[in-house]
Protein backbone atom coordinates (compact mmCIF):
# COMPACT_ATOMS: atom_id res chain seq x y z
CA UNK A 1 0.00 0.00 0.00
CA UNK A 2 1.38 3.39 -0.92
CA UNK A 3 1.67 5.75 2.33
CA UNK A 4 0.96 9.04 -0.19
CA UNK A 5 -2.31 9.03 -0.76
CA UNK A 6 -2.70 8.22 3.18
CA UNK A 7 -0.22 11.36 4.11
CA UNK A 8 -2.76 13.24 1.63
CA UNK A 9 -6.17 12.18 3.07
CA UNK A 10 -4.91 13.50 6.82
CA UNK A 11 -3.31 16.52 5.75
CA UNK A 12 -7.42 17.33 4.63
CA UNK A 13 -8.38 16.15 7.92
CA UNK A 14 -5.05 17.71 10.10
CA UNK A 15 -7.32 18.69 12.97
CA UNK A 16 -8.63 15.03 13.67
CA UNK A 17 -5.55 13.66 13.36
CA UNK A 18 -3.52 15.91 15.54
CA UNK A 19 -6.43 15.66 18.19
CA UNK A 20 -5.62 11.76 18.17
CA UNK A 21 -2.10 12.42 18.29
CA UNK A 22 -1.83 14.82 21.32
CA UNK A 23 -4.32 12.83 23.13
CA UNK A 24 -2.03 9.64 22.58
CA UNK A 25 1.09 11.37 24.03
CA UNK A 26 -0.44 12.85 26.55
CA UNK A 27 -1.71 9.75 27.46
CA UNK A 28 1.10 7.42 27.16
CA UNK A 29 3.42 10.40 29.20
CA UNK A 30 0.78 9.64 32.36
CA UNK A 31 0.09 5.72 31.62
CA UNK A 32 4.29 5.26 32.02
CA UNK A 33 5.11 7.38 34.85
CA UNK A 34 1.35 6.87 36.76
CA UNK A 35 1.88 2.97 36.53
CA UNK A 36 5.87 3.11 37.38
CA UNK A 37 4.80 5.00 40.46
CA UNK A 38 2.32 2.27 41.38
CA UNK A 39 4.87 -0.28 40.79
CA UNK A 40 7.46 1.42 42.83
CA UNK A 41 4.70 1.84 46.11
CA UNK A 42 3.55 -1.63 45.99
CA UNK A 43 7.16 -2.64 45.78
CA UNK A 44 7.67 -0.49 49.03
CA UNK A 45 4.60 -1.80 50.71
CA UNK A 46 5.63 -4.93 50.40
CA UNK A 47 9.04 -4.88 51.69
CA UNK A 48 9.53 -7.74 54.42
CA UNK A 49 9.73 -6.28 57.65
CA UNK A 50 11.88 -8.71 58.96
CA UNK A 51 9.32 -10.50 61.06
CA UNK A 52 9.52 -14.55 60.41
CA UNK A 53 5.52 -14.62 60.23
CA UNK A 54 4.08 -11.36 60.21
CA UNK A 55 0.35 -13.62 60.22
CA UNK A 56 1.24 -15.01 63.67
CA UNK A 57 2.26 -11.73 65.47
CA UNK A 58 0.18 -9.80 67.52
CA UNK A 59 0.68 -7.35 70.55
CA UNK A 60 -1.16 -6.78 73.75
CA UNK A 61 -1.36 -3.09 74.85
CA UNK A 62 -1.87 -2.70 78.76
CA UNK A 63 -2.13 0.49 80.68
CA UNK A 64 -2.09 0.19 84.38
CA UNK A 65 -3.44 3.34 86.20
CA UNK A 66 -2.61 2.21 89.45
CA UNK A 67 1.48 1.57 88.73
CA UNK A 68 2.82 1.63 92.20
CA UNK A 69 6.28 1.41 93.09
CA UNK A 70 9.33 0.39 91.04
CA UNK A 71 9.64 -3.33 92.43
CA UNK A 72 5.73 -3.74 92.13
CA UNK A 73 6.31 -3.11 88.45
CA UNK A 74 8.90 -5.06 87.90
CA UNK A 75 7.12 -8.08 89.57
CA UNK A 76 3.57 -7.41 87.22
CA UNK A 77 5.28 -7.27 83.68
CA UNK A 78 6.96 -10.81 84.75
CA UNK A 79 3.88 -12.07 86.25
CA UNK A 80 1.89 -10.96 82.93
CA UNK A 81 4.65 -12.13 80.83
CA UNK A 82 4.53 -15.64 82.30
CA UNK A 83 0.67 -15.48 81.93
CA UNK A 84 0.75 -15.28 78.31
CA UNK A 85 3.98 -17.58 77.78
CA UNK A 86 1.62 -20.21 79.49
CA UNK A 87 -1.33 -19.95 76.69
CA UNK A 88 -1.70 -22.92 75.09
CA UNK A 89 -0.75 -21.74 71.65
CA UNK A 90 1.54 -19.01 72.05
CA UNK A 91 4.98 -19.47 70.95
CA UNK A 92 7.25 -16.71 71.93
CA UNK A 93 6.40 -13.39 74.07
CA UNK A 94 8.90 -10.35 74.44
CA UNK A 95 7.73 -7.11 76.35
CA UNK A 96 8.65 -4.46 73.46
CA UNK A 97 8.77 -0.36 73.90
CA UNK A 98 7.68 0.03 70.58
CA UNK A 99 5.90 -2.19 67.24
CA UNK A 100 7.20 -2.88 64.19
CA UNK A 101 5.60 -0.46 61.37
CA UNK A 102 3.11 0.77 64.18
CA UNK A 103 3.99 4.51 63.52
CA UNK A 104 4.72 5.31 66.82
CA UNK A 105 7.87 4.83 68.65
CA UNK A 106 11.20 6.33 69.37
CA UNK A 107 14.64 7.19 67.12
CA UNK A 108 17.93 7.38 68.59
CA UNK A 109 21.27 8.93 67.06
CA UNK A 110 23.81 6.69 67.20
CA UNK A 111 27.21 7.87 66.76
CA UNK A 112 30.56 5.73 65.63
CA UNK A 113 32.80 8.43 67.91
CA UNK A 114 32.38 10.72 70.60
CA UNK A 115 31.33 13.70 70.08
CA UNK A 116 30.65 14.11 66.59
CA UNK A 117 29.80 16.86 64.48
CA UNK A 118 26.31 14.89 63.77
CA UNK A 119 25.10 11.15 64.27
CA UNK A 120 26.54 8.41 62.40
CA UNK A 121 22.59 6.99 61.80
CA UNK A 122 19.31 7.97 63.39
CA UNK A 123 17.57 4.26 64.30
CA UNK A 124 14.39 2.94 65.74
CA UNK A 125 15.25 1.39 69.21
CA UNK A 126 13.50 -1.73 70.63
CA UNK A 127 14.08 -2.04 73.97
CA UNK A 128 12.67 -5.36 75.42
CA UNK A 129 14.15 -7.64 78.46
CA UNK A 130 13.04 -10.83 76.48
CA UNK A 131 14.55 -11.87 73.04
CA UNK A 132 12.78 -10.21 70.09
CA UNK A 133 14.84 -12.24 67.95
CA UNK A 134 13.41 -15.22 68.76
CA UNK A 135 9.38 -13.75 69.12
CA UNK A 136 9.82 -11.91 66.03
CA UNK A 137 11.64 -14.95 63.99
CA UNK A 138 14.83 -12.38 62.85
CA UNK A 139 17.67 -13.65 61.07
CA UNK A 140 20.83 -13.29 62.90
CA UNK A 141 23.57 -13.06 60.75
CA UNK A 142 26.93 -12.32 62.74
CA UNK A 143 27.26 -12.78 67.05
CA UNK A 144 24.46 -13.43 69.53
CA UNK A 145 21.50 -12.75 71.23
CA UNK A 146 21.43 -11.26 74.71
CA UNK A 147 22.50 -12.85 78.21
CA UNK A 148 19.99 -12.72 80.72
CA UNK A 149 22.81 -10.72 83.00
CA UNK A 150 22.71 -7.98 80.23
CA UNK A 151 19.14 -6.99 80.87
CA UNK A 152 19.46 -3.96 83.30
CA UNK A 153 16.24 -3.09 85.02
CA UNK A 154 15.61 0.72 85.10
CA UNK A 155 13.26 3.01 86.53
CA UNK A 156 13.02 5.91 84.26
CA UNK A 157 11.21 8.63 86.71
CA UNK A 158 14.48 8.14 88.64
CA UNK A 159 16.92 6.49 87.23
CA UNK A 160 19.95 7.82 83.86
CA UNK A 161 21.45 4.24 83.49
CA UNK A 162 21.09 2.65 80.49
CA UNK A 163 22.07 -1.21 78.46
CA UNK A 164 25.67 -1.56 77.75
CA UNK A 165 25.06 -3.78 74.57
CA UNK A 166 23.06 -3.80 71.49
CA UNK A 167 22.24 -5.61 68.40
CA UNK A 168 21.71 -3.32 65.34
CA UNK A 169 20.52 -4.66 61.72
CA UNK A 170 22.55 -5.06 59.01
CA UNK A 171 21.69 -1.72 57.28
CA UNK A 172 22.16 -0.03 60.29
CA UNK A 173 25.63 -1.39 61.21
CA UNK A 174 26.63 -0.30 57.31
CA UNK A 175 25.49 2.95 57.82
CA UNK A 176 27.88 3.59 60.78
CA UNK A 177 30.52 1.90 59.34
CA UNK A 178 30.76 2.00 56.09
CA UNK A 179 32.84 -0.49 54.18
CA UNK A 180 33.36 -2.47 57.30
CA UNK A 181 32.92 -6.36 57.18
CA UNK A 182 32.37 -7.32 60.89
CA UNK A 183 30.74 -5.16 63.19
CA UNK A 184 30.86 -7.54 66.47
CA UNK A 185 32.55 -6.02 69.17
CA UNK A 186 32.57 -1.96 67.38
CA UNK A 187 31.54 0.49 70.27
CA UNK A 188 29.26 3.52 69.77
CA UNK A 189 27.69 5.90 71.29
CA UNK A 190 24.26 6.75 71.87
CA UNK A 191 24.18 10.94 71.14
CA UNK A 192 26.93 12.72 69.66
CA UNK A 193 27.66 15.07 73.01
CA UNK A 194 31.21 13.89 75.44
CA UNK A 195 29.12 11.82 78.51
CA UNK A 196 26.99 9.98 75.98
CA UNK A 197 26.58 6.15 76.89
CA UNK A 198 28.47 4.00 75.46
CA UNK A 199 27.42 0.97 74.00
CA UNK A 200 28.90 -2.57 72.49
CA UNK A 201 27.45 -4.43 69.42
CA UNK A 202 27.01 -8.16 70.36
CA UNK A 203 25.00 -9.41 66.98
CA UNK A 204 23.73 -8.32 63.91
CA UNK A 205 20.55 -9.29 62.34
CA UNK A 206 19.73 -9.25 58.64
CA UNK A 207 16.76 -7.08 58.93
CA UNK A 208 14.03 -5.67 61.44
CA UNK A 209 11.60 -1.91 59.42
CA UNK A 210 11.71 0.43 62.19
CA UNK A 211 8.09 1.86 62.97
CA UNK A 212 8.01 4.55 60.29
CA UNK A 213 9.79 2.05 57.70
CA UNK A 214 10.92 5.06 55.53
CA UNK A 215 12.51 4.82 52.22
CA UNK A 216 15.08 1.99 51.80
CA UNK A 217 17.76 1.80 53.61
CA UNK A 218 16.56 4.19 56.25
CA UNK A 219 13.46 1.86 57.18
CA UNK A 220 15.96 -0.73 58.54
CA UNK A 221 18.16 1.38 60.86
CA UNK A 222 17.20 -0.52 64.06
CA UNK A 223 18.48 -1.47 66.98
CA UNK A 224 17.33 -3.67 69.59
CA UNK A 225 18.35 -2.66 73.30
CA UNK A 226 18.16 -5.08 76.19
CA UNK A 227 16.49 -3.40 79.75
CA UNK A 228 13.32 -4.10 81.83
CA UNK A 229 11.70 -0.29 82.07
CA UNK A 230 9.44 1.03 84.81
CA UNK A 231 8.30 4.28 85.22
CA UNK A 232 7.39 6.68 82.76
CA UNK A 233 3.53 6.46 81.46
CA UNK A 234 2.85 3.34 82.66
CA UNK A 235 2.34 1.78 79.00
CA UNK A 236 3.36 -2.05 78.63
CA UNK A 237 3.65 -3.38 75.19
CA UNK A 238 3.87 -7.50 74.60
CA UNK A 239 4.71 -9.31 71.45
CA UNK A 240 3.56 -12.57 71.12
CA UNK A 241 4.43 -14.91 68.93
CA UNK A 242 1.31 -17.80 67.76
CA UNK A 243 0.84 -21.36 66.06
CA UNK A 244 -0.07 -21.18 62.94
CA UNK A 245 -3.52 -20.77 63.01
CA UNK A 246 -4.17 -19.55 66.63
CA UNK A 247 -3.68 -15.98 66.57
CA UNK A 248 -7.10 -14.77 66.20
CA UNK A 249 -8.25 -16.94 69.29
CA UNK A 250 -5.35 -16.14 71.15
CA UNK A 251 -5.98 -12.32 70.94
CA UNK A 252 -9.31 -12.75 73.10
CA UNK A 253 -8.08 -15.19 75.19
CA UNK A 254 -5.22 -12.79 76.01
CA UNK A 255 -6.88 -9.65 76.47
CA UNK A 256 -9.36 -11.59 78.90
CA UNK A 257 -6.76 -13.44 80.52
CA UNK A 258 -4.78 -10.42 81.52
CA UNK A 259 -7.88 -8.13 82.54
CA UNK A 260 -8.92 -10.85 85.19
CA UNK A 261 -6.16 -11.72 86.57
CA UNK A 262 -5.17 -8.26 88.19
CA UNK A 263 -6.94 -5.93 90.94
CA UNK A 264 -5.41 -3.02 88.97
CA UNK A 265 -7.90 -1.14 86.89
CA UNK A 266 -6.11 -1.76 83.41
CA UNK A 267 -6.82 -0.48 79.84
CA UNK A 268 -6.24 -3.88 77.52
CA UNK A 269 -5.88 -3.73 73.68
CA UNK A 270 -4.93 -5.88 70.95
CA UNK A 271 -3.88 -5.54 67.68
CA UNK A 272 -2.16 -6.88 65.04
CA UNK A 273 1.41 -6.68 63.37
CA UNK A 274 -0.67 -7.00 59.78
CA UNK A 275 -2.79 -3.84 60.93
CA UNK A 276 -0.09 -2.26 61.52
CA UNK A 277 1.43 -2.52 58.07
CA UNK A 278 -2.06 -1.85 56.51
CA UNK A 279 -2.39 1.10 58.50
CA UNK A 280 0.83 2.18 57.64
CA UNK A 281 0.52 1.33 53.85
CA UNK A 282 -2.81 2.59 53.42
CA UNK A 283 -2.04 5.86 51.74
CA UNK A 284 0.30 3.82 49.48
CA UNK A 285 -2.62 1.88 48.17
CA UNK A 286 -5.23 4.56 48.05
CA UNK A 287 -2.33 6.37 45.50
CA UNK A 288 -1.67 3.31 43.67
CA UNK A 289 -5.94 2.52 43.03
CA UNK A 290 -6.15 6.16 42.51
CA UNK A 291 -3.43 6.10 39.71
CA UNK A 292 -4.73 3.13 38.25
CA UNK A 293 -8.06 4.61 37.93
CA UNK A 294 -7.02 7.05 36.38
CA UNK A 295 -4.90 4.90 34.15
CA UNK A 296 -8.07 3.37 33.07
CA UNK A 297 -9.96 5.79 32.68
CA UNK A 298 -6.73 7.72 30.45
CA UNK A 299 -6.94 4.36 28.06
CA UNK A 300 -11.03 4.52 27.84
CA UNK A 301 -11.31 8.25 26.87
CA UNK A 302 -7.85 7.42 24.46
CA UNK A 303 -10.10 4.50 22.79
CA UNK A 304 -13.26 6.57 22.64
CA UNK A 305 -11.55 9.50 20.72
CA UNK A 306 -9.71 6.86 18.52
CA UNK A 307 -13.64 5.30 17.18
CA UNK A 308 -15.15 8.65 17.41
CA UNK A 309 -12.26 10.16 14.57
CA UNK A 310 -12.23 6.77 12.75
CA UNK A 311 -16.32 6.62 12.78
CA UNK A 312 -16.21 10.57 11.31
CA UNK A 313 -13.79 9.65 8.75
CA UNK A 314 -15.25 6.81 7.12
CA UNK A 315 -18.68 8.96 7.20
CA UNK A 316 -16.74 11.67 5.38
CA UNK A 317 -15.23 9.41 2.84
CA UNK A 318 -18.32 6.83 1.94
CA UNK A 319 -18.45 7.94 -1.68
CA UNK A 320 -14.56 7.92 -1.73
CA UNK A 321 -14.53 4.30 -0.55
CA UNK A 322 -17.41 3.51 -2.98
CA UNK A 323 -15.66 4.31 -5.84
CA UNK A 324 -12.30 2.58 -4.66
CA UNK A 325 -14.58 -0.51 -4.34
CA UNK A 326 -16.17 0.32 -7.87
CA UNK A 327 -12.52 0.70 -9.44
CA UNK A 328 -12.08 -3.32 -7.50
CA UNK A 329 -10.65 -2.42 -4.15
CA UNK A 330 -11.49 -5.59 -2.52
CA UNK A 331 -12.39 -5.47 1.75
CA UNK A 332 -8.99 -5.76 3.09
CA UNK A 333 -7.73 -2.75 0.93
CA UNK A 334 -10.25 -0.89 2.84
CA UNK A 335 -9.76 -2.29 6.23
CA UNK A 336 -5.72 -2.44 6.01
CA UNK A 337 -6.03 1.57 4.57
CA UNK A 338 -7.57 2.46 7.91
CA UNK A 339 -5.46 0.64 9.88
CA UNK A 340 -2.65 2.01 8.64
CA UNK A 341 -3.82 5.73 8.75
CA UNK A 342 -4.57 4.84 12.22
CA UNK A 343 -1.27 3.06 12.99
CA UNK A 344 0.54 6.32 11.91
CA UNK A 345 -1.25 8.69 13.88
CA UNK A 346 -0.48 6.68 16.37
CA UNK A 347 2.98 6.43 16.24
CA UNK A 348 3.15 10.28 15.92
CA UNK A 349 1.35 10.76 19.33
CA UNK A 350 3.53 7.58 20.96
CA UNK A 351 7.01 9.23 19.89
CA UNK A 352 5.73 12.79 21.03
CA UNK A 353 4.32 10.75 24.37
CA UNK A 354 7.92 8.86 25.33
CA UNK A 355 9.51 12.37 25.12
CA UNK A 356 6.99 14.32 27.69
CA UNK A 357 6.90 10.82 29.77
CA UNK A 358 10.73 11.27 29.94
CA UNK A 359 10.08 15.46 31.08
CA UNK A 360 7.25 14.49 33.14
CA UNK A 361 10.01 11.92 35.16
CA UNK A 362 12.74 14.61 35.09
CA UNK A 363 9.82 16.60 37.00
CA UNK A 364 9.14 14.01 39.53
CA UNK A 365 12.63 13.20 39.90
CA UNK A 366 14.07 16.76 40.57
CA UNK A 367 10.99 17.65 42.94
CA UNK A 368 10.16 14.16 44.44
CA UNK A 369 13.39 12.11 44.42
CA UNK A 370 11.95 9.68 42.72
CA UNK A 371 13.88 7.05 40.49
CA UNK A 372 14.34 7.68 36.78
CA UNK A 373 11.62 5.77 34.28
CA UNK A 374 12.85 2.82 33.01
CA UNK A 375 12.73 2.20 29.17
CA UNK A 376 10.31 -0.97 29.57
CA UNK A 377 7.98 1.38 30.78
CA UNK A 378 7.91 3.13 27.71
CA UNK A 379 8.47 0.41 25.42
CA UNK A 380 5.29 -1.10 27.25
CA UNK A 381 3.30 1.97 26.96
CA UNK A 382 4.39 2.64 23.50
CA UNK A 383 2.65 -1.02 22.27
CA UNK A 384 -0.02 -0.76 24.45
CA UNK A 385 -1.06 2.35 22.43
CA UNK A 386 -0.02 0.88 19.40
CA UNK A 387 -2.37 -2.27 20.25
CA UNK A 388 -5.31 0.24 21.62
CA UNK A 389 -5.05 2.24 18.45
CA UNK A 390 -5.65 -0.71 16.19
CA UNK A 391 -8.21 -2.02 18.56
CA UNK A 392 -10.48 0.80 18.09
CA UNK A 393 -9.86 1.61 14.92
CA UNK A 394 -10.81 -1.90 14.02
CA UNK A 395 -15.10 -1.51 14.08
CA UNK A 396 -15.27 1.54 11.74
CA UNK A 397 -12.31 0.22 9.60
CA UNK A 398 -14.41 -2.80 8.81
CA UNK A 399 -18.03 -0.74 8.65
CA UNK A 400 -16.28 1.11 6.21
CA UNK A 401 -14.93 -2.08 4.64
CA UNK A 402 -18.49 -3.13 4.19
CA UNK A 403 -20.01 -0.04 2.65
CA UNK A 404 -21.52 -1.41 -1.00
CA UNK A 405 -20.40 0.30 -3.75
CA UNK A 406 -23.47 1.37 -5.64
CA UNK A 407 -24.64 2.82 -1.79
CA UNK A 408 -21.73 4.92 -1.57
CA UNK A 409 -21.91 6.08 -5.00
CA UNK A 410 -25.38 7.28 -4.63
CA UNK A 411 -24.65 8.92 -1.52
CA UNK A 412 -24.22 12.34 -1.12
Amino acid sequence: MEIRPILSALMRSKTGAILVAVQVAISLAILANALYIVNVRQAVAARPSGVAAESDVFYVNIQNLNRGSHERQLAEQKRQAALLRAMPGVMSVAQTSQAVLSRSGHITSMSAKRSQASASAEVSTYVSPDSLIRTYGLQLVEGRDFRPDEVPEINEDVDESSPKVLILTRAAAQKIWPGEASFVGKTLYQGTGSDDPELRVVGVVERLQTQGAQTKPRGEYSALLPARLTGGRGLLMYAVRAEPGQRDRLMQEAEQAIRTSSTDRLLVTTDTLEQHRKARYRADQGLSWMLISVSTLLLLVTASGIVGIASLWVTQRRKQIGVRRALGARRIDILRYFLTENFMITSVGVACGVLLALGLNQLLVSQLEMARLPPAYLLAGALVFWLLGVGAVYGPAWRAASISPATATRST
